[in-house]
């Protein structure tokens, strides 16, 4: 290969990548579960179209930039991988790959200043909450944006904005803090941190609140490090390695070594920090990197790891709740049965499964802000499958999710609830699980 698939060429996982290539068979099983391929059509818009691209730009058959336009189209869903029977680990090599590219190949400015521009606004809290209100006093002057930049970025948060506006918490400050939620006083049962993270602290913050008053009704210390901050899975994802490493490396300063896990309420996040190895390979922290990442956990697998000592009680009357599985959960780290064992343990309450629950509903952190026709499709069908299970709930584990589908229910004229599954069993310890109360 002229291009030698290696650590230092892809900065991260290199005989990782060299594996997914070699692994593919080209079968095809990926095919009828990639998002990008249902909605395009086009082969190299397919998990294995991508690895025949990046194999061939890598040993210089085809320019990097020929390729560069399908890997942007991949929302990193990791979908191929749960339907791939040769088990090609694709996040190795999209991951790096995206790295790559984009060293070796500047993008055009706007482009560049765009996906900075996004990044820097969508994984600090204090910029995304002045961004929101910005774009909400200047949206009568949107029509008059000319310039393609400049009405590139502001479509983009005005995306973000309308689906702010519809989630049930307003959007203003919300520092991360070390109380516990309420509820009963711990009784010893474990000590664990709890990841505020960027985006949700601000647009809904409620699930964090929810979460620390169903880990201390079951016997748990939650600690939110106030100098803790945004995982860096949207910039890993993104390709951007140098960025990521600063934010994941305060995340590995922040939290206590001596907690029992560390916990993410956002399957993204969860998923993210698992990489942290994958991330620092080769840098003095893999070690500890290592180690912080083997006590990550989603707040659905700790709960049902340990298992729950207090029942919630039934919900007040019948309940259809329609599951969507957060693609970081259920691909990324193969957990689908944890948080339907959650809500399996409140009464009076029937779990649905729709249509196509492998499929990505668009959000997949900021792709729905770069890539908004490909979302909205994605969103939209997303929408209409969980409508198909005439659900009077829908329960997922990402806020990206959250709002991506209630943003698209809404567009259908659908008002049905969209909650975290923390949030659900929150409301069912608290007593308001029933119809009246999901809006509240």
């Amino acid at each position: 290969m002229r291009h030698s698939i290696e650590a230092e060429k892809l900065g991260v996982a290199g005989s990782g990548a060299a594996q997914a290539i070699s692994s593919c068979v080209h079968c095809g099983f990926c095919l009828s579960s990639c998002p990008t391929y249902l909605t395009l059509g086009e082969e190299m818009d397919s998990p294995r179209g991508r690895i025949v691209l990046m194999k061939e730009a890598l040993e210089g058959a085809i320019d990097l930039r020929s390729a560069r336009p399908y890997i942007d189209n991949c929302l990193s869903c990791l979908a191929c991988e749960t339907a791939c029977p040769s088990g090609v680990a694709y996040r190795d090599l999209i991951t790096p790959f995206r790295a790559y590219i984009d060293s070796e190949c500047r993008r055009p400015f706007p482009e560049r200043l765009l996906r900075s521009l996004l990044l820097g606004t969508v994984q600090s809290p204090s910029r995304l909450r002045l961004a929101l209100r910005v774009t909400r006093l200047l949206r009568p002057l949107r029509p008059l944006l000319g310039d393609e930049l400049q009405a590139s970025i502001a479509a983009a948060l005005e995306r973000l904005a309308t689906a702010a506006q519809s989630t049930r918490q307003p959007v203003k400050g919300s520092s991360p803090t070390t109380q516990q939620g309420d509820g009963p006083p711990p009784a010893g049962r474990g000590r664990v941190g709890l990841l505020a993270g960027c985006a949700q602290q601000v647009l809904a913050p409620q699930i964090n609140r929810a979460a620390e008053r169903v880990l201390a009704r079951n016997g748990i210390q939650a600690i939110t490090p106030s100098e803790a901050g945004c995982c860096g899975a949207l910039s890993l994802h993104a390709g951007a390695l140098r960025q990521a490493r600063v934010r994941a490396r305060r995340n590995l300063d922040a939290f206590d070594e001596d907690l029992d896990a560390i916990v993410s309420t956002t399957a993204g996040c969860s998923s993210g920090m698992k990489e942290y190895p994958l991330l620092f390979a080769g840098d003095p922290d893999e070690e500890r990197a290592r180690s912080f990442a083997g006590k990550v956990r989603d707040i659905s697998a700790l709960l049902t790891e340990i298992g729950l000592t207090a029942a919630p009680p039934s919900a007040s009357t019948p309940l259809r709740i329609a599951c969507h599985d957060a693609c970081h959960l259920a691909h990324a780290q193969s957990l689908r049965v944890q948080p339907r064992a959650l809500l399996r343990a409140i009464g009076n309450v029937t779990l649905v499964q729709p249509a196509e629950w492998e499929l990505c509903c668009g959000s997949a952190g900021t792709y729905n802000l770069n890539k908004p026709r490909i979302a909205a499709q994605l969103g939209r069908r997303k929408a209409k499958r969980l409508l198909e299970a005439s659900p009077d709930l829908i329960a997922t584990s990402n806020v990206g999710c959250m709002l991506q589908i209630e943003a698209h229910l809404r567009a259908l004229g659908d008002t049905t609830p969209v909650l975290h599954a923390i949030e659900v069993l929150d409301r069912a310890y608290s007593g308001t699980l029933s119809p009246a109360g999901l809006d509240a």
